[in-house]
């Protein structure tokens, strides 16, 4: 990005950010973003943190609802009209009603929750009871990768990812595109239908990269893989080249010239828009990492994903809250890394997913913490949909977990049919949080850092490598009086006490 090009960038965040703070004058808000890559739960976080609030949830860490000074949340008409609002009423429907997890977030939308709380200072209560607006911003993490793509030329874009396409872990999954790249001319001519043929063939990649057997997360540009109503446009119709990430400007007329044309494009009318008009407003992140997946599929996949959180965490505008510096510069006071899932592993493992967690957004962590943000890491199940227990196997007790695996979902041959509830024991994570990491040669894929499956004393004997079921929702306890609980979790009043207490106290 050119310093002009910063500097109205700069002019224009000033001027939104002018416009929120008229806005606040009345009732404060809070802009909370709420993101991740793909599968780690958004949806589930955002629809489980509401319900909870409506309902009057067990939360008692959340000093504002276990001391009773949480009055009342209510959901509230959406406030920006070009931004769709958060579906809480479909999506809740599906974890409470059917016990099936919603559909992932696919776009940015939005929902705002107005809570009305007494302040724990006796002089503020004098003023009367607080409210606070509380705007929950959903977004794809995937959206975040190509924030660092503006201050990047179409050559250092394609130089990257020829260098990832081409490591040992990824170079027979692009077979096909990078064969086709090699049939394609830079400085050839123009050709639409080559255009579309290459950047298919580039989407098709970047797709089977995400599969669960690879679980790779550093999938530049994320649009492609969430192409929304742009699909088919020339701003997402183009692929990177094998050139140097130092070559000369391209001639006009040349397929590399349109190649950049449309990248350049694509950081105008795509990722611009969505830095300025949602991400550089944020007040507050959570985000929301999927551990479990990556440990599935091995070591390549976690170094991958540790990566692809440097450049998400690259993008965020971290900096110490200040009434008078918000009002023209807004930046992110208090960051949660949140590893979510917790509920597939016993207790006893949830330090240990934690550390994993910490170790993989280290550099971030130091960053934020360094420009005056508060960080956090928590080991979370927004919807718990398991129990903890202890079964017996060949004579020894384990603690394990019970839950129902959803309809297909296979352990050692032997496949679930979505009700029938099994126990089982997830493995242990290991102590060394490095050793997840590490390649074959070290002994990553040895009996500690693999872990073990066992179910209960009424299946087959299992042992195989590290491998996590998903469950289905739990089913919700009803009173006495026929009124259904709020959906069960583990810390997610950890995680409301750290990015709503103090504004609530």
């Amino acid at each position: 990005m050119t310093r002009l090009q910063s500097l109205t960038e700069e002019a224009r965040l000033t001027l939104a950010n002018l416009a929120d703070t008229a806005g606040d004058l009345a009732v404060p808000s809070l802009r909370l973003g709420v993101t991740g890559l793909a599968r780690s739960g958004k949806t589930v976080f955002i629809t489980a943190l509401v319900h909870n609030l409506l309902h009057g949830g067990r939360l008692p860490v959340f000093r504002a609802a276990a001391g009773g000074r949480l009055s009342r949340a209510t959901l509230q008409p959406q406030p920006d009209d070009a931004v769709p609002r958060f579906d809480y009423e479909s999506h809740v429907a599906a974890l409470v009603n059917e016990r099936i997890w919603p559909q992932s977030t696919r776009q940015v939308s939005e929902l705002r929750l107005t809570l009305e709380f007494e302040s724990a200072s006796y002089f503020s209560r004098k003023f009367g009871r607080g409210r606070l607006h509380l705007d929950l911003i959903d977004y794809p993490g995937e959206w975040l990768l190509d924030l660092p793509l503006l201050s990047k030329s179409y050559a250092e874009f394609s130089a990257e990812a020829l260098r990832l396409a081409r490591a040992p872990g990824r170079s027979a999954i692009a077979a096909g595109w990078l064969s086709m790249l090699g049939e394609t001319d830079p400085d050839g001519p123009e050709k639409e239908t080559d255009a579309q043929k290459l950047s298919e063939a580039f989407k098709h990649y970047l797709a089977a990269c995400r599969n669960d057997a690879h679980a790779l997360s550093m999938l530049p540009p994320g649009r492609f893989l969430m192409p929304g109503d742009l699909d088919g446009s020339p701003a997402l119709t183009f692929a990177p080249l094998d050139i140097p990430a130092d070559a000369p400007p391209a001639r006009n007329g040349t397929f590399r010239a349109m190649m950049e044309r449309r990248y350049e494009a694509y950081k105008s009318h795509v990722v611009r828009p969505f830095f300025r008009e949602h991400f550089a407003r944020l007040d507050r992140q959570i985000v929301l990492v999927d551990v479990l997946h990556a440990l599935n599929a091995g070591p390549s996949a976690m170094t991958d994903l540790e990566v692809a959180l440097g450049e998400v965490l690259k993008a965020f505008r971290p900096g110490r809250r200040s009434w008078l510096a918000s009002i023209l510069s807004r930046r992110i006071d208090r960051i949660l890394f949140a590893a979510t899932k917790a509920d597939h592993l016993h207790r006893e493992d949830h330090d240990r997913l934690e550390a994993i967690l910490e170790r993989l957004v280290a550099r971030g962590i130091e960053h934020a913490r360094f420009k005056g943000a508060e960080v956090e890491v928590l080991a979370m199940a927004a919807v718990r949909a398991t129990r903890e227990a202890t079964v017996k196997h060949a004579g020894e007790e384990l603690p394990a977990i019970l839950g129902t695996p959803l309809p297909g979902e296979t352990v050692g041959g032997e496949s679930y049919d979505g009700n029938t509830e099994i126990a089982m024991f997830p493995g242990d994570l290991p102590e060394d949080p490095d050793s997840v990491f590490a390649g074959p040669e070290s002994g990553s894929q040895g009996a500690e850092a693999q872990g073990k499956l066992h179910p209960d004393s009424e299946h087959e004997d299992i042992e195989s490598a590290l491998q996590y079921l998903r469950f289905r929702p739990p089913k919700l306890d009803r009173t006495a009086e026929g009124l259904t609980l709020s959906l069960p979790h583990i810390r997610l009043d950890r995680a409301l006490e750290f990015l709503l207490g103090d504004r609530l106290a």
